[in-house]
């Protein structure tokens, strides 16, 4: 990192349907920030192959290249001194850990009904198959990822803090990261 400087600023990780893109947003809105959305590079890569999230998480499933190619983006970010100050990804706040930024790495938390509630309003499936979904694709996910690096997403080493938004509105939630990001200055 060329002059001390912090390049990415935060890392926002959390399970599908956590709030991680919506924190997003009221962070870089607050501090005029710029970001990098992990979910929405793997949502149009779906979209440019013509296949849905599940085809496109099966592919990435029995083809690690497509995985690590994706990952390999979201490094490069990371290390660029033009990149974004806010990094959201399952994986952003490992790649941050591993790569030594100095950064705020949060993992947000938040219960498994509460989540797939989220993705019935974003995606309109029914409850039913938001939580069937939601627990398909963290069994992948993180079978893929132990495979891949030998890691889980969720465990807390590299994150340097957590807020559970189980019971937290989105004005809540961006209130708490603000404090650990103003506290952090």
């Amino acid at each position: 990192m060329s002059g001390g400087e912090i390049l990415v600023k935060i890392t926002i990780s959390g399970h599908p349907g956590s709030g991680t893109s919506t924190l997003v947003d009221g962070i870089s809105n607050h501090f005029s920030w710029t970001s990098l959305n992990g979910g929405q590079i793997f949502r149009d890569e779906a979209v440019k192959r013509k296949m849905s999230l599940s085809e496109f998480g099966d592919l990435c499933s029995s083809d690690f290249t497509v995985d690590k190619s994706l990952d390999e983006i979201l490094k490069q970010n990371m290390l660029d001194e033009n990149g974004p100050d806010v990094m959201e990804s399952r994986l952003s706040g490992w790649w941050a850990y591993k790569l030594g930024i100095d950064c705020v790495r949060l993992w947000l938390e938040v219960n498994d009904i509460v989540r797939a509630e989220r993705v019935v309003i974003r995606e309109g499936v029914s409850i039913e198959d938001a939580m069937i979904q939601n627990t398909k694709r963290s069994e992948l996910d993180n079978s893929r990822y132990m495979e891949l690096y030998g890691l889980v997403p969720e465990d807390r080493e590299p994150y340097t803090h957590v807020i559970d938004a189980s019971e937290l509105n989105v004005e809540q939630v961006l209130s708490e990261a603000l404090k650990i990001l103003e506290g952090r200055n």
